[in-house]
């Protein structure tokens, strides 16, 4: 009785939000390794007025799961890597996460969650195999909570993979799993295919560019190549495609060549390196969601598009690992605060702006001109070493604003992560406090956002600006 109940309800939930840009093939990244949150209430809206109809979570986290309850938009949550060992080993324990993390969820104007993604790219090669042998039996223990708590029939899992799971020699053609692969990977997808979900795959284009200064730069975009890839009858004049039937094939040699696929990540940054800049990630972006959305499909699956698509990523993520590279923190088709970087159109009309973001005083911390300079570089380490700075990197869009501008950006990157801690912008006197904008063409100088939902409006009180003014008139005429 409980069971037939909780499946109406689900029905009823399918019904009354599903509507909701239900059918679109094109959702984000939602992550959160920022010191810069926006509320997720503000996040949720911010998709809803895009008319995003798709979130992929890495996580299962609360907060951002009760500001998606009631919202209609289809909601993947995600196991950690760090969390497979003890799940894969434990029916109790997948007992306990399911109930927490998407029962609890599934209620009439709760969360539509569609999948659970069993990891993030679990098999990546630099990983030499440390989740490999969890994945499957905690996929085993998952679906059979998912079966416990009747909702087997309408939340599927997915497998996250990165494109290194397989390869190919020189062409698409000839794509197979990584050998030490193939026997799990073939229990993964026969799995996969037996429950109704697709293939999971993270697709970056961009990381070929970046790591190989042989690899053609319009190959790597959606307007043609001059060096297009020659595969027997077949033409690919985009990497993006190529990719994408590499995997066709290696689903084919395990005998599942018809498998439906999903792309868990694709994207382009736009600035940290010369190659991530605002054209490029623009073009890119554009031409994959025109690409998508023209159902064209690749040369192995003409007329077959992905099945679904997640852009990498939503907002900008300020904390996260420069390891890989600068542009690891600048993902987001809007910056951390929701504002629009370039003109997007993911199929519902240009992207527009977060509502109600919660600034805190617009106000920046800058070098004081009056002062000596010279003994700054202890300051700028330490301010860089916990605020993100990667923007002042070569190619970088504040490269180029000269020594002061440099250091005025650490000095305000460092205020705003301390949430304008008057203290924080002493730096041995060498700082001061502005409300005069001091961004700089393309170079943002940013203005954090309050951890309250109580927003605050752009530029400052008439008596600050005013006072500010007063006092670099009165520092000019010192100099």
């Amino acid at each position: 009785m409980v069971r037939t109940h909780l499946s109406f309800l689900l029905l009823v939930f399918a019904l009354s939000n599903g509507a909701f840009m239900a059918d679109s093939a094109i959702g984000v990244n939602w992550g959160t390794i920022s010191s810069h949150k926006l509320p997720p209430s503000v996040v949720v809206g911010l998709m809803r007025e895009n008319k995003i109809g798709k979130v992929k979570l890495f996580d299962a986290d609360p907060t951002v799961l009760k500001a998606l309850m009631g919202s209609g938009i289809e909601v993947m949550v995600g196991i950690p890597n760090e969390m497979l060992e003890f799940l894969s080993s434990s029916p109790a324990a997948a007992d306990s996460w399911v109930a927490q993390n998407v029962s609890r969820y599934a209620v009439k104007n709760g969360v539509d969650i569609r999948y659970v993604a069993v990891g993030n790219e679990p098999f990546l090669t630099s990983y030499q195999g440390q989740f490999q042998s969890y994945v499957f039996p905690t996929m085993l223990n998952v679906q059979q909570s998912l079966a416990r708590a009747n909702l087997a029939n309408y939340v599927k899992l997915v497998v996250p993979c990165n494109a290194d799971a397989y390869e190919s020699s020189s062409f698409p053609s000839q794509g197979a799993f990584r050998p030490e692969l193939t026997q799990i990977m073939t229990q993964i997808v026969s799995f996969l295919n037996t429950d109704g979900s697709p293939f999971m795959v993270n697709i970056y284009p961009f990381l070929s560019l970046y790591g190989n200064t042989d690899f053609p730069q319009d190959y790597a975009f959606f307007g043609g190549s001059s060096h297009p890839v020659m595969d027997g009858p077949n033409v690919y004049y985009n990497a993006f495609d190529g990719n994408y039937d590499t995997l066709v094939s290696a689903l084919n040699k395990i005998g599942y060549g018809q498998m439906p696929i999903v792309i868990g990540e694709v994207g382009w940054p736009s600035d940290g390196v010369s190659s991530a800049n605002l054209t490029a990630a623009r073009a890119f972006n554009q031409g994959l969601v025109n690409h998508i959305l023209s159902n064209k499909g690749t040369p192995l699956r003409p007329g077959i598009p992905p099945a679904d698509v997640y852009l990498f990523s939503l907002l900008d993520e300020e904390q996260k690992s420069v390891l890989p590279g600068n542009f690891e923190r600048h993902w987001g088709i809007f910056s951390f605060d929701g504002q629009v970087k370039y003109s997007l159109n993911l199929g519902n009309g240009v992207l527009r702006n977060a509502k109600d973001v919660p600034y805190l005083p617009w106000r920046w911390c800058v070098a004081d001109p009056s002062k000596d300079l010279s003994t700054v570089n202890n300051h700028i380490k330490l301010a860089c070493s916990v605020a993100d700075c990667t923007t002042l990197s070569y190619g970088g869009s504040c490269n180029a604003i000269g020594v002061k501008g440099n250091i005025s950006y650490a000095f305000n990157s460092y205020y705003q992560l301390q949430k304008q801690d008057s203290k924080s912008c002493d730096f041995d006197g060498l700082g001061m406090v502005t409300f005069l904008d001091p961004s700089m063409g393309d170079c943002r100088f940013l203005v954090g956002v309050s951890d309250s939902h109580g927003s605050r409006t752009k530029g400052g009180s008439f008596r600050e600006v005013f006072m500010t003014v007063l006092l670099l008139l009165f520092l000019r005429l010192l100099g």
